[in-house]
């Protein structure tokens, strides 16, 4: 082998050992973390667990709670108010939950699908910003809005009705047991339906725009083509905005409170705003924390099972 030979071949480069990391530097991302996580065992854990504990209690608020065990516990299963907020409540997950998300599923696919294609991706953005656009609005404003529109003297709803001839449609929409419930459903839903839009719309954004020629191309509808593609490949999105908006249905309050407080009677009353009246109103606090913690059990429960069937079909 001649000199040339050896200068043409590589030189193996021998292979350096990277520096060891002090172990003090291996957790030092736990410093990161710190903040968050004694601000979640202020502002959750500990409340979480006074709470449950004042459940088991007979207590005003003021001086030292009385044990009382289970008395509390079977109190609310014998109290049919309860019940009734629990019946409603069931109204306002449709209204919140199901409804929204079908309705954002359409609505979503008809913006991506054939508004952006026909009128440009920037109509359907706008289009997309005022569907979300209630989602901004402080939940005050917006029910305050709202219980003007619906005003049975001077509302703009009886107005226009009353306008167009169609005076005996003309209700009290907030004050009357039989709408009152339908017409804050009514109200979810348009509050609602901007987030599911939004996050659907995202989720088709991933999707491979290849799937949609191919499936053009074979000849497949609009609807086949959301059916059959879209839905199936944005399912992460959906059990996002369900356990997002099943949980926002479970603990709403504002909407409660500023629109109906409860009422008429029961007619909208539900578990978050009575266990806000068994602590504020009737100074029952040991009653209220046990309405808060029954709530909080069956918030758990269905996420848990949400997530559970949302695994086992990614599996």
């Amino acid at each position: 082998m001649t000199a040339t030979s050896r200068l043409e071949r590589p030189a193996r480069r021998r292979a350096v050992p990277s520096p060891a990391r002090p172990a003090g530097d291996r957790g030092g991302f736990g410093l990161f973390l710190l903040p968050g996580l004694l601000l979640c065992l202020l502002v959750i854990v500990v409340p979480l667990l006074m709470t449950i504990g004042v459940s088991f209690t007979r207590w005003t608020g003021v001086g030292a709670p009385e044990w009382t065990g289970l008395a509390n516990y079977r109190r609310l299963l014998a109290d049919d108010t309860v019940w009734a907020s629990f019946r409603n409540i069931g109204f306002l997950i449709v209204a919140m939950a199901v409804l929204p998300t079908l309705l954002g599923l359409a609505l979503a696919a008809l913006l991506f699908d054939y508004v952006a294609k026909q009128a440009g991706p920037r109509t359907a953005s706008a289009f997309r910003a005022g569907f979300y656009l209630p989602q901004v609005l402080p939940v005050a404003v917006t029910g305050i809005v709202w219980a003007w529109i619906l005003h049975p003297g001077y509302g703009a709803l009886n107005a226009i009705l009353t306008g167009v001839g169609l005076d005996p449609l003309a209700r009290n929409w907030l004050g009357d047991p039989t709408y009152a419930l339908g017409s804050v459903m009514a109200i979810m839903i348009w509050f609602q339906l901007g987030y599911p839009v939004v996050m659907f719309v995202s989720g088709l954004r991933r999707v491979d725009p290849e799937l949609y020629e191919a499936a053009e191309l074979d000849g497949a509808s609009w609807w086949a083509r959301t059916t059959r593609i879209s839905v199936h490949l944005i399912k992460p999105e959906i059990y996002v905005v369900l356990v997002t908006t099943t949980i926002a249905a479970l603990k709403i309050f504002g909407p409660i409170f500023v629109l109906t407080r409860g009422g008429p009677g029961n007619a909208t009353l539900v578990p978050s705003y009575f266990a806000y009246q068994n602590f504020f109103e009737r100074v029952d606090v040991g009653y209220g924390s046990t309405i808060s913690t029954v709530l909080t059990v069956i918030i758990v429960a269905l996420v848990a099972v949400i997530l559970r069937v949302q695994r086992r079909e990614e599996d």
